[in-house]
């Protein structure tokens, strides 16, 4: 079965220009040479001092890049890659662009679309941009919502929603395991901590999939060991959820507002210093 979902709360940002590629290279943090046709990267742009301040999909379209990023973020993304523009031949512009995004069987849209594999999960399928709404027979099956329920069993975090402007680390997000991140590509902003934070092992709290029993707390809520802040809910559908937490408290009876929680580690996630 295959599912399409328009995302509205998506947007899509082009970098055009000849030296597009070089200019996003030394800003993000992983490898944009790898966004080719039908490949696209996944990537956060930091602060100096490495902290998140919006993550987004590359995709490439012949002459220019297509960053699929949160609409909320869009006009802060554009205006913070323009500011390091100086002297490179590159132009940053809104667009109509519609994102969706697809799961399940491999989409087929021809020249309506331009279609990569999501690049963290396989499971999480791809990312489908149209300059114009999807007609017949690329109708629309699924709900923003249904894709939300989606990643949540999946345990991907989902920008704002559950990454904290210039406090989140790549690495507490999960970057590393869902290859938002390149070791090997050379300098970019942020970098230092990145690495940092990997080689000497600094992590102590992650964004963690959680289950709920009990009504859903509302995004912010402490979460509590033996009366003690663990962690902090962040994005929730149902009895499913993504919390930030304190790897030393995984183990333990949680509790968060009213309902106690759960985590889930899915496979995908490497934890260390956990128990």
């Amino acid at each position: 079965m295959n599912n399409l979902a328009h995302l509205s709360d998506r947007a899509v940002l082009t970098v055009s220009g000849d030296d597009r590629v070089s200019f996003l290279q030394g800003l993000v943090s992983n490898d944009v040479a790898g966004a080719v046709a039908g490949q696209a990267v996944f990537a956060a742009l930091l602060t100096p001092q490495g902290k998140w301040l919006a993550d987004f999909f590359i995709l490439a379209d012949v002459d220019r890049l297509l960053l699929d990023c949160e609409r909320a973020l869009a006009p802060m993304l554009a205006q913070r890659l323009t500011r390091y523009r100086l002297r490179a031949k590159v132009t940053v512009a809104p667009s109509d662009i519609h994102v969706y995004v697809a799961w399940g069987d491999a989409p087929e849209f021809g020249d309506l679309a331009i279609v990569a594999r999501d690049p963290r999960l396989p499971e999480a399928g791809w990312r489908v941009l149209s300059g114009a709404v999807l007609p017949a027979p690329a109708t629309v099956t699924a709900t923003a919502t249904d894709w939300d329920a989606h990643r949540l069993r999946l345990g991907l975090p989902d920008g704002s929603r559950d990454l904290e402007t210039d406090k989140t680390l790549l690495l507490e997000a999960g970057f590393e395991e869902l290859n938002g991140v390149s070791w090997t590509k050379g300098c970019y902003m942020g970098q230092e901590l990145t690495a940092r934070t990997k080689y000497r092992g600094l992590l102590k709290r992650r964004l963690i999939p959680v289950v709920i029993e009990g009504e859903p707390p509302a995004p912010g809520t402490p979460v509590l060991r033996n009366g003690l802040e663990v962690g902090t809910m962040r994005s929730s559908l149902g009895q499913r959820a993504i919390a930030q937490l304190r790897l030393d408290a995984l183990d333990a009876a949680l509790t968060c507002g009213g309902a106690t929680l759960r985590a889930e580690i899915p496979a995908w996630m490497k934890l260390a210093g956990a128990g």
